[in-house]
């Protein structure tokens, strides 16, 4: 009898901690969208930082917990369209619909694959080190490219009128948008944070639970 209740014992702790965790992670995603530590405004364009719970969900608790939070994370981004986001507010007028894809497809994408990256680099990687970095590397690469790829996809045709390009900081079309994001500062800084942070937070989980 003890053989068989001790792994049952394990397994419901084992579940137990997982969606603590993913409440956890979960909260601080919505955390950071409502306060100023998830978007630093630049000239009316995001720099976003809320893949880091994404990435951490990725490396700790596999490819379906972190597309359900990369989910959260789109869902969120979708409410800053009403909510004060310049490029949101913009896009939002144009469709709604069209926004929310926008918003929201990629960013489930970008946890799903960044989670199966790492799945797969951590096989290869005996040693547990570089496959956090990768999972850092491509959760924010992934991110920035299917969110600008998706924009450019369902808005590429899309002029700004003067009072919208004022508030996006004098651009006046989607694809000199996407050009500005993908050439300016904010792809660097946002790959930077989010390898550093969500590969360093994420490997000293793993080893804390210790789930190698």
């Amino acid at each position: 009898m003890k053989t068989t209740q001790q792994p049952s014992a394990r397994t419901r702790a084992g579940k137990t901690v997982a969606l603590v965790e993913t409440a956890v992670l979960t909260a601080i995603i919505l955390v950071m969208t409502f306060t100023p530590i998830g978007y630093l405004r630049v000239a009316g364009l995001e720099l976003t930082l809320i893949m880091v719970p994404v990435i951490i969900g990725a490396v700790t608790r596999g490819p379906g917990v972190a597309a359900f939070l990369g989910g959260v994370f789109g869902l969120t981004s979708f409410a800053q369209c009403f909510m004060g986001s310049a490029l949101g507010t913009v896009l939002a007028a144009v469709s709604i619909p069209r926004t929310f894809v926008v918003c929201f497809v990629p960013r489930l994408l970008a946890g799903l694959l960044c989670g199966l990256v790492f799945q797969v680099c951590r096989k290869h990687d005996r040693r547990g080190g570089w496959s956090f970095v990768a999972a850092g590397v491509c959760g924010s690469l992934l991110n920035t490219a299917l969110f600008l790829g998706a924009l450019a996809l369902l808005f590429w045709n899309v002029q700004f009128t003067p009072d919208q390009a004022a508030a996006l900081g004098g651009v006046d079309t989607v694809l000199k948008t996407v050009i500005g994001i993908a050439a300016g500062l904010n792809a660097p800084i946002e790959l930077v944070v989010c390898a550093v942070l969500g590969s360093a937070v994420g490997k000293g989980l793993t080893v804390a639970l210790k789930r190698r």
